[in-house]
C-alpha cells in the first residue's frame, strides 16, 4: 500500500494534536500514560512530537481517556481553524 505524503494542514493538525496532549500529560511520566493507554512509549513520544500526525482515531481516544480529556475538547483543539461569517440574529 503506498501512503500519499500528508497535506500541511495534516502536520499542523498533527502539532497540534501532540502538543495538546504533551500539556495534558504535564507531570505525568510519558511511559505511564502510554502504558495506561496501550500504546508503547515510542508511539506516544512520536505522536507528542508530531512525528505521527495522523494517529489512529482509537489511538487518540485511549490517551484522551487517560489524560481526562473529552474527544470534543481534542477535536476543538486540532479541528481546522475555520472564519465562519458572523449570522443575523433570528426574526421574533
Amino acid at each position: 500500500m503506498v501512503r500519499l505524503p500528508l497535506t500541511p494542514a495534516e502536520v499542523e493538525r498533527g502539532r497540534r494534536l501532540g502538543a495538546l496532549l504533551r500539556r495534558a500529560r504535564g507531570d505525568r511520566a510519558l511511559l505511564e500514560t502510554a502504558l495506561d493507554a496501550g500504546l508503547s512509549p515510542e508511539t506516544l513520544r512520536k505522536i507528542e512530537s508530531g512525528r505521527v500526525a495522523t494517529p489512529a482515531f482509537s489511538t487518540i481516544a485511549a490517551v484522551a481517556g487517560v489524560l481526562g480529556l473529552s474527544l470534543d475538547e481534542v477535536w476543538a483543539e486540532v479541528s481546522p481553524r475555520v472564519e465562519r461569517p458572523e449570522r443575523e440574529p433570528l426574526a421574533s
